[in-house]
């Protein structure tokens, strides 16, 4: 509902596709900068109240958009300081909730685990938008922004109530440097974790702006008010549902490369298809496709994250994919918004489309044509070709 009512407050205010584009890359830009120190921390401190201090925050800079709004001060650099506070407190919050679920559930049911909470989290995406979208059409952006606030408050109960602490692993006294260097090193000499991480880069740069390209679609190209707006993000969070359930019931183990591979590719061709799209029951069609691939790829590459990485490591590798997912999104929003502004919404998503599609094919040849002789990484895998 925030994202919904924000990128409409931000063309309300501003009519700039280009300072909604640098509202979205404030909020990421904590990501990309913060991530290493967020992973180290999330390896050093108890998860469980690592993620309630989170989302203390997110709950202020909620309520604090939300009482702007509501009384009529609420003014861009308002929201330009509030998504940064967000970005903040998300680049901690992101990697501690993502190194936590093994905590609760254990090895053997995490790839289920990372698919239920993908599902939930996508089921916010169905409703969120739709009703926001009715709220701003009826009565503004006010009740939308209030919604998202007190939405905190049950997650921070049930957090307090929650048993499980997340403890560290013991530490030898190093630096936290050396830490999150080690991190690095164990990605770079790990073959699938770094094919995993530059596609998560690659489709997150140029494929996951929905925040910017479709609000500009259903204004400028669908010519919808804000309630046709939350019908999209709707179809959007329908599909990845969709998706969510689809690799509840299917995956068990770590899904192949090429599992990740085909739905970033289809992802990349709705993104193309998208900008040729002039009636909304097409555009609701394809935001579902990119929805349901979208999630296949981004639970995908979690799973395979999280079940290669040893347990003492993980909140550092889960920090590198927090950059590579949401740190890279301030370059994708800016390159979005500055090509719609100059070149107009249709022409800057067959820029996004074509640069998401080569980066991923480029990734392929580089598996497929990778030197194959005994990995340094313990324990050593078999690592096949697509």
């Amino acid at each position: 509902m925030q994202s919904v009512a924000q990128s409409w407050l931000v063309l309300e205010l501003t009519n700039s596709p280009l300072r909604l584009g640098v509202v979205g890359a404030l909020q990421f830009t904590p990501m990309l900068v913060l991530s290493f120190f967020a992973g180290a921390l999330a390896d050093r401190l108890p998860k469980r109240r690592l993620i309630i201090v989170s989302q203390s925050v997110l709950f202020a800079q909620a309520l604090a958009l939300a009482l702007l709004v509501r009384f009529g001060h609420v003014q861009y650099w308002h929201v330009t300081v509030l998504a940064l506070v967000y970005g903040v407190a998300n680049t901690i919050d992101m990697p501690t909730r993502q190194a936590f679920i093994v905590e609760m559930v254990g090895r053997s049911d995490l790839t289920n685990a990372i698919a239920l909470n993908s599902g939930m989290f996508n089921a916010a995406r169905v409703v969120g938008p739709a009703l926001a979208g009715v709220l701003i059409a009826h009565w503004g952006m006010a009740p939308a922004f209030f919604c998202n606030a007190l939405s905190f408050l049950p997650v921070i109960a049930i957090l307090a109530a929650i048993h499980t602490e997340g403890l560290p692993r013991a530490l030898a006294g190093r630096a936290m440097t050396e830490e999150i260097w080690e991190g690095v090193q164990y990605a770079l000499r790990t073959p699938r974790i770094t094919l995993t991480l530059a596609m998560v880069l690659a489709v997150s740069a140029f494929l996951f702006n929905y925040n910017v390209i479709v609000p500009l679609v259903a204004r400028d190209v669908l010519h919808a008010e804000a309630r046709g707006f939350g019908l999209l993000m709707t179809s959007l969070g329908v599909g990845a549902v969709c998706g969510a359930v689809a690799l509840a019931l299917w995956a068990q183990d770590r899904p192949p490369v090429v599992a990740l591979v085909v739905p970033a590719l289809v992802q990349a061709a709705g993104t193309g298809l998208l900008a040729g799209v002039s009636r909304f029951g097409a555009a609701v069609a394809l935001l579902f496709v990119m929805g349901f691939c979208g999630i296949l790829f981004m639970a995908g590459s979690n799973s395979t994250l999280q079940l290669t990485v040893p347990d003492e490591l993980r909140g550092r590798i889960m920090s590198l994919n927090t950059m590579m997912f949401a740190g890279v999104t301030p370059f994708g929003s800016l390159l979005v918004g500055w090509a719609a502004e100059a070149f107009g919404i249709r022409t800057s998503i067959v820029i996004a489309s074509s640069c998401g599609a080569a980066a991923v094919l480029a990734l392929v040849l580089w598996w497929n044509g990778r030197d194959r002789g005994p990995s340094l990484t313990a324990p050593r895998e078999a690592e096949g070709s697509i």
